[in-house]
């Protein structure tokens, strides 16, 4: 969902890829606006998801694609890798 609370026009794509022990989630639409992460706020209604999304994952990119934008989140399958996530910068 975007900011307005509507859904980006056209397709949506979703791509998973295993790279070791971590597996990359990717969402594509076709919305030109990136979306931001907001400092946390329990009093905001709405708007939470990509909040979740930034507090569960251990890497977090945002970017524009040649028709919309890509949304890519890097979650550790073991603990070894959310250690060495956590530690790059």
């Amino acid at each position: 969902m975007k900011a307005e609370g509507n859904i980006a026009p056209g397709p949506v794509l979703m791509g998973f890829r295993i790279d070791g022990d971590v597996i990359e989630v990717a969402v594509g639409d076709t919305d030109l606006v990136l979306p931001v992460v907001r400092p946390a706020n329990p009093g905001r209604p709405g708007q939470h998801g990509l909040e979740i999304v930034v507090a569960v994952t251990y890497g977090f990119e945002a970017r524009r694609e040649a028709v919309g934008e890509r949304i890519t989140a890097r979650i550790p399958l073991t603990d070894e890798a959310r250690c060495r996530l956590a530690e790059r910068p």
